[in-house]
């Protein structure tokens, strides 16, 4: 548990990185200025966010996780205390591809 001068610490720590963040701008200005700097050169604008690597499409779940996916919820895989028995489930799932 942290004592109330290391969450103090932490408070001051935390704002001063937030200021000195909104007075960088947000990181598409950064980037457009880094690219002036280094390269000589204006940046492309009205780049796609998928372009830019910062949304990564989702890969299709394996037939395996849609199998866990649908029936781990089931009684007949759950022990008592919760866990799931993927033992049972590794077994079932094979039995099911036949």
């Amino acid at each position: 548990m942290p004592t109330k001068r290391e969450r103090e610490y932490y408070a001051m720590g935390y704002r001063d990185g937030f200021k000195a963040y909104s007075k960088m701008g947000t990181p598409f200005e950064l980037e457009e200025e880094i690219t002036r700097e280094r390269f000589g050169y204006e940046p492309v604008k009205n780049r796609s966010r998928s372009k830019l690597g910062l949304y990564k499409p989702k890969r299709k779940l394996s037939a395996w996780n849609k199998f866990v996916k649908a029936n781990s919820k089931k009684r007949e895989f759950r022990y008592r205390n919760g866990k799931l028995n993927l033992k049972k489930m590794g077994v079932a799932f094979r039995r099911k591809r036949r």
